[in-house]
């Protein structure tokens, strides 16, 4: 092994972090929500906490960390900062797992911890916009914007759990839409036309109408659940629209592109699939399991995780930038995981019992994760090369 290479680009521990958090979240999770286990805490606030704060946000990290010096044109960030915060999401996520099975107490010891490492590397990322002298910062402020208010989201869930401010479906809804989906979008936005060789002209409003309407569709629900299928329907068609001008030349022979492609169509297919089920809900009282959410969720940002943490991956260990059969077929697998994500919420909205459909869809999210990590874990602990 080389000497301390695991540790040598923050998006390396950051990455295997994440994605053992994945693995070992969603596993108790299916287990506590069958009444195999029970938990210090409910399954669904598990559910959510662990994947926008141990999954989405170390993975986040380890790109942003990575990246955004190079967008801001300064130099990376020092090994100590980034293992340092390292640190704090490392041992939370033990912490969090432990006090889900002994102690609550634990568990909020935990969501202290990451809150201050996310909130470390916000301020690392603040102090680069800040003395970065590059004259267009418009996608790093956004970035920057996005992971402030991950941070607030961040927050207000740990104020809410210490004091019972019972806010915590407030902060979740503002770390899916105003965090993780804003936080990729902004990237990929950036990103991918780049990626595929598209010199599209910049929409300057894009992003603050993006923003207007997702603030607006967390405040339709708190105002009257399911109210937002006013700003769904909105963001489908600015975003589709958005998306064709780009003319993304899709399909595409190269996996490494068509995967971010891919993750992109499923923005506004989201959106719609939440516009007619929070209309439809609104007037007959429908339940699709958050069918609007897990689509977002894993049709756009975990694809485009899978997407960029591959090429991230490879990239940066001297690995040919190239997807063999292995690689590929995972990017297919990563469908086949929201789509069974998405016959799991349909069953439930007809009335039919989900179970089995709930059991396959977390198994091939499990599956997913492993053989990811079968491939990639030796890539980011050793720099192994790929034949």
């Amino acid at each position: 092994m080389k000497e301390n290479y695991f540790f040598s680009q923050p998006h390396q521990p950051f990455f295997v972090l994440a994605f053992t958090n994945a693995i070992i979240t969603m596993l108790l999770f299916m287990l506590s929500y069958k009444g195999v286990l029970t938990l210090t805490i409910a399954p669904s606030l598990f559910h959510a906490y662990s994947l926008i704060f141990l999954l989405f946000t170390p993975a986040f990290l380890g790109f942003i960390l990575t990246t955004f010096p190079r967008f801001s044109n300064t130099e990376p960030i020092e090994r100590s900062q980034y293992l340092s915060i390292f640190g704090l999401f490392l041992v939370g996520s033990l912490l969090f797992i432990l006090g889900a099975f002994i102690s609550a107490t634990v568990y909020k010891m935990a969501i202290i911890l990451t809150l201050i490492g996310q909130a470390w590397a916000v301020k690392i990322l603040a102090d680069i916009f800040k003395n970065s002298q590059m004259t267009d910062k418009h996608d790093t402020f956004w970035i920057l914007v996005a992971m402030g208010l991950g941070l607030l989201s961040h927050l207000l869930y740990s104020l809410s759990e210490l004091f019972g401010l019972g806010l915590q479906s407030v902060a979740i809804e503002m770390g899916i839409y105003l965090y993780l989906f804003l936080v990729a979008f902004s990237v990929a936005q950036r990103m991918v036309p780049f990626f595929s060789h598209c010199m599209v002209e910049r929409k300057e409003h894009l992003l603050k109408i993006v923003v207007a309407l997702l603030s607006l569709h967390i405040l339709l629900d708190i105002i009257y659940p399911n109210l937002s299928f006013i700003t769904d329907f909105a963001l489908a068609f600015i975003i589709a629209k958005e998306i064709l001008r780009w003319n993304l030349p899709f399909p595409n022979p190269n996996p490494l592109l068509w995967i971010l492609h891919i993750s992109l169509f499923w923005i506004p297919i989201a959106f719609l699939f939440a516009g007619m089920s929070n209309l439809t809900t609104l007037i007959n009282d429908t339940a699709f399991l958050f069918l609007d959410i897990h689509i977002l969720m894993l049709g756009f940002v975990f694809t485009i995780l899978i997407g960029f943490g591959t090429r991230v991956t490879l990239g940066h260990s001297g690995n040919r930038m190239q997807a063999d059969r292995w690689v590929k077929n995972l990017f297919i697998w990563t469908q086949v995981v929201v789509v069974m994500r998405l016959l799991t919420s349909l069953v439930s909205a007809w009335g039919y019992n989900f179970m089995v459909l709930f059991d396959i869809s977390i198994t091939v999210w499990l599956l997913m994760f492993i053989l990811w990590a079968i491939r990639f874990f030796a890539v980011l602990i050793q720099g192994k090369k790929l034949s």
